[in-house]
C-alpha cells in the first residue's frame, strides 16, 4: 500500500552553506520519494552567522517557504543570546509550527535554564519541539535520552519528539522516556538497516523487532517518519519508506507513522 507522506526533518540551508540542502534540492527529493509535506528546519545560528548572512537563519526559512504549502517550517534558537524567549516568540509570529533543537551540536544542558526557558515558552505557544537524541560527539551527561523524562513532569503540555529514538546505543533509555509520558514521539528518523540482523549496527540503527517493540510501547499514535535531509538521499529514504511499509505492524500505526501523527501533533492537515 502507498502512503501520502507528511515526513518530519529536513535540515534545510542557503546554497551558500550547503548547496545540496537547499529547499529546492528538497523539493526535488521530495518528489522522487513521492513525499506530499515536509517538515523543513532552519539552519542552526551559529552556521548562519559563521556563513555572513544578512538577518537570522528564522527570517531566512519563513521567506523560502512562504506559500508553499507543501512546507512546514520550525525555527532554531540561539542559546548562547539572552533574548531566549522572544526568539521563541519570533518563531510562532512567523508562522512556524515548531523549533528544532540539538543539544550535543549546540552543546546545552537539556535542562540549563536558557533551555528550560524555551520549553516554557514553546509550551505555552503550542509549538512542537524536535530534539536530536543519540550519541553525537559531546558530553554525553548534557543530553542523555533520561533527561528529557523531565519535560513530561515540568512541562506537560509542551509535544515533542525524540529523534532517532535514542539510536543504537540509547534505544532503551528513549523508550523509557517515551514510556513514561503522554506528550513525546519517537522520530523515526536515519534509523539505518537493522532489519533481523542484530549485527553490525551502525550509530543509528534499530532492528524491526524495537521498531515494532515501539509501536506496541507507546501505541500507534505517536511514532513520525523522519527525512534526515540531505544526510540521507533518495536511495536511502526510500529504502527507509519500504522497509517500514513492511513491517509486521497494524496499518493504522504505518498511515500514522507515515503523516497522520505528525499532523495530528502539529494540528494542521496532510496536503
Amino acid at each position: 500500500m502507498s502512503y501520502e507522506i507528511f515526513a518530519n526533518h529536513a535540515h534545510v540551508s542557503p546554497p551558500e552553506i550547503k548547496p545540496k540542502g537547499t529547499v529546492a534540492e528538497l523539493k526535488k527529493l521530495m518528489d522522487a520519494c513521492g513525499i506530499a509535506r515536509a517538515v523543513c528546519f532552519a539552519v542552526f545560528p551559529l552556521r548562519y552567522a559563521e556563513a555572513g548572512l544578512p538577518g537570522n537563519p528564522n527570517r531566512w526559512l519563513a521567506g523560502e517557504i512562504a506559500n508553499d504549502s507543501s512546507l512546514v517550517g520550525f525555527g532554531t534558537i540561539d542559546l548562547t543570546k539572552p533574548n531566549i524567549t522572544e526568539q521563541v516568540e519570533e518563531a510562532a509570529a512567523l508562522g512556524f509550527q515548531g523549533l528544532k533543537l540539538h543539544p550535543a551540536h549546540q552543546e546545552f544542558h537539556v535542562l540549563s535554564e536558557p533551555a528550560r526557558e524555551i520549553y516554557a515558552a514553546a509550551e505555552r505557544l503550542g509549538l512542537f519541539v524536535s530534539f536530536h537524541t543519540g550519541m553525537h560527539w559531546h558530553r554525553l551527561r548534557e543530553y542523555q535520552p533520561v533527561l528529557f523524562d523531565e519535560l513530561n513532569w515540568d512541562y506537560p503540555n509542551l509535544k515533542f519528539s525524540m529523534e532517532h529514538i535514542g539510536g543504537y546505543h540509547f534505544f532503551r533509555e528513549a523508550l523509557a522516556v517515551l514510556s513514561n509520558g503522554k506528550n513525546g514521539y519517537a522520530g523515526w528518523t536515519s534509523l539505518e538497516g537493522g532489519g533481523a540482523n542484530e549485527t553490525g549496527a551502525g550509530a543509528w540503527s534499530l532492528t524491526d523487532a524495537e521498531l515494532c517493540t515501539v509501536v506496541r510501547q507507546i501505541g500507534p499514535e505517536r511514532s513520525i517518519f523522519g527525512l534526515d535531509f540531505p544526510y540521507k538521499n533518495t536511495e536511502m529514504i526510500n529504502s527507509a519508506i519500504a522497509r517500514f511499509s513492511a513491517l509486521p505492524i497494524a496499518e493504522e500505526a504505518k498511515t500514522g507513522l507515515f503523516g497522520g501523527n505528525l499532523a495530528r501533533a502539529l494540528g494542521v492537515a496532510c496536503k
